[in-house]
């Protein structure tokens, strides 16, 4: 018989980078220290399956588990070749099993965490509490955060993309790359099924993560990423012999489906990462999203306020602008790759990505969006609205 009795003041449901960093930003500041907190997921996380890449300005509250951060990067395509040095972001990439690994072994000294490696059957709410069903017991608490896919919309061919991606990490036996610069963005290749580009990210001379990227409505078998990546390792970066020491593949939605920031009536379950659009819809990017989000969650929680924080303007202009792009190659009216292309052929590197970073006023919006033709964005743009 299930354990009905089971009470936290969080649950925080799912352990992957939305969990854990909402749960260390707790831990971190002493208000929440005494707080019983429950983490719960199917499995534990102690396996490297993912690369998060992003750029701050700054050192960032995850520093320490940096592998490697980039000041200079190359956008490239058939027509042109632009290497740009960042003046006030930095470019920097976090591997899984390391953000994963700081994080536990934080929690690991604190009394009031408990984990539970449990399938979730189901999440419900009530005006008192929130709890979470599983296959063993029942957890009630007063504030249920959840990053699983429980509450996810329907993801169709008609509303979304997809970026898929496979990414090999590399290691040559001589001196091969220039682990200052990275390639953001390699769009020299066919685009026959969709928005396709290599990132190449060294992160020593002998070492580079070179990934597969495409946006599109469906994945592809898994012969043609491990072709790809072949062939571009030979042809393009002149490379023959070399190891393969990690492989990770992944998809993320591109999706105009709602993800909703709160699942009931009563303020009590509050999606985050993925779950709760944390993932920007135009661009795949997540990490430095959700630590804006894990940051406010905390900061309205020592004002006692509910912690999911409301959208704002600019949170619905920047959906508006991703939904509007998303609209424009899901239409057919322009490709991905003319889109990117147009937008570095025209504008500063730093103002995309802070344009892409949700970190832009009104004025840096009007300038990136001046370099693109007006009339499908603006057709896209009204439909969205």
């Amino acid at each position: 018989m299930k354990n009905n009795d089971l009470k936290y003041d969080y649950i925080i449901a799912g352990s992957g980078c939305a969990g854990l960093s909402l749960l260390y930003r707790l831990l971190i500041n002493p208000v929440f220290q005494s707080k019983k907190i429950l983490v719960i997921d199917r499995v534990q996380k102690n396996e490297n399956d993912r690369t998060w890449c992003f750029w701050e300005e700054g050192k960032g509250l995850f520093e320490s588990v940096v592998t490697h951060e980039w000041k200079s990067l190359i956008f490239k395509n058939e027509d042109f070749t632009r290497q740009f040095d960042l003046e006030n972001y930095r470019y920097k990439m976090i591997q899984g099993k390391d953000f994963y690994d700081f994080v536990l072994s934080h929690a690991a000294s604190f009394e009031n965490v408990t984990f539970k490696n449990e399938n979730i059957k189901g999440i419900t709410s009530d005006s008192i509490e929130a709890s979470v069903e599983t296959e063993e017991n029942i957890y009630r608490s007063q504030y249920l955060f959840n990053s699983t896919s429980l509450f996810n919309p329907n993801i169709t061919e008609e509303n979304s993309l997809l970026q898929h991606f496979t990414g090999w990490v590399i290691k040559t036996k001589e001196a091969t790359f220039d682990s200052k610069v990275g390639t953001l963005m390699d769009f020299t290749l066919d685009q026959k099924h969709g928005a396709t580009f290599m990132y190449v990210l060294p992160t020593s001379p002998t070492e580079a993560l070179v990934e597969y990227t495409l946006f599109s409505k469906s994945v592809l078998p898994k012969e043609e990423y491990q072709s790809a990546l072949t062939d571009y390792i030979k042809d393009n970066l002149q490379i023959s012999d070399y190891e393969i020491t990690h492989i990770e593949f992944g998809i993320i939605p591109m999706s105009l489906a709602k993800f909703e920031r709160k699942s009931d009536a009563f303020n009590r379950l509050i999606n985050i990462g993925t779950a709760g659009g944390y993932t920007k819809a135009s661009s795949g990017y997540t990490f430095q999203f959700v630590q804006k989000n894990t940051a406010q969650i905390v900061k309205n929680l020592l004002e006692q306020k509910n912690p999911n924080p409301e959208k704002s303007f600019d949170d619905k202009r920047f959906e508006w602008y991703d939904r509007t792009l998303l609209e424009v190659i899901l239409s057919g009216k322009m490709e991905g790759k003319e889109i990117f292309s147009l937008m570095f052929s025209k504008r500063s590197p730093e103002a995309i990505l802070k344009f892409l970073g949700n970190e832009s006023t009104i004025w840096d919006d009007l300038k990136i969006v001046t370099a693109l033709p007006i009339a499908p964005f603006m057709k896209a743009g009204l439909k969205q609205l």
